[in-house]
C-alpha cells in the first residue's frame, strides 16, 4: 500500500489554502409549488362565481339591495385569499388568457408565479372535464387512408 506523505499532498501551503477557502453551500432544490387545502376550496369554490363578483356594487346595485335584501357577497375578508379568488375567477371563466395587471396583482398578493401556473393548470384540467361532462361533442378527424 502506498502512502503519500503531507509533503507530497502540497504541503503547508496547499494545507492553508483549503482552510481559508469558503466553501460554498449547495443551492437549496427548488420546492415544488403547491396550495394548501383551504386554498384548493378557494378555487373550487370560484368556478361558480361570475365575474360581476369582481366588482364593487354600484349605486343602483346598492339602492336594489336596500330596497329587496342584500345578495350574497362571495368577497373573502383575507385579502390574500381574495386575491386568490379573484385569479380563479379569471382563470375559470378565461383559462389562461387573464391579463396581465391581473398576473401582477396576485403576485403581489404573495403569491408565486410557480402557484399561479398550478392553479391556472389545474382548473384548465377542470374546464375540459367539465365540458366533457356537458355533453359537448368534439368532431374526430377521421385518419388518412
Amino acid at each position: 500500500m502506498a502512502y503519500l506523505g503531507f509533503s507530497e499532498l502540497g504541503g503547508p501551503a496547499m494545507a492553508r489554502a483549503a482552510v481559508t477557502r469558503p466553501v460554498k453551500a449547495p443551492a437549496p432544490a427548488p420546492r415544488a409549488a403547491s396550495l394548501s387545502a383551504l386554498e384548493w376550496q378557494v378555487v373550487a369554490l370560484a368556478q361558480k362565481d361570475r365575474i360581476a363578483t369582481l366588482r364593487s356594487p354600484g349605486r343602483l346595485a346598492m339602492a336594489m339591495g336596500a330596497l329587496f335584501g342584500e345578495r350574497h357577497n362571495p368577497r373573502l375578508a383575507d385579502p390574500q385569499l381574495e386575491a386568490l379568488r379573484r385569479m380563479a375567477v379569471l382563470s375559470w371563466h378565461h383559462g389562461y388568457t387573464v391579463a396581465p395587471h391581473e398576473v401582477r396583482r396576485f403576485l403581489a398578493a404573495g403569491y408565486s408565479a410557480d402557484q399561479y401556473e398550478l392553479m391556472v393548470d389545474s382548473i384548465n384540467a377542470g374546464r375540459t372535464a367539465r365540458g366533457a361532462n356537458t355533453g359537448l361533442v368534439i368532431a374526430e378527424v377521421p385518419a388518412a387512408a
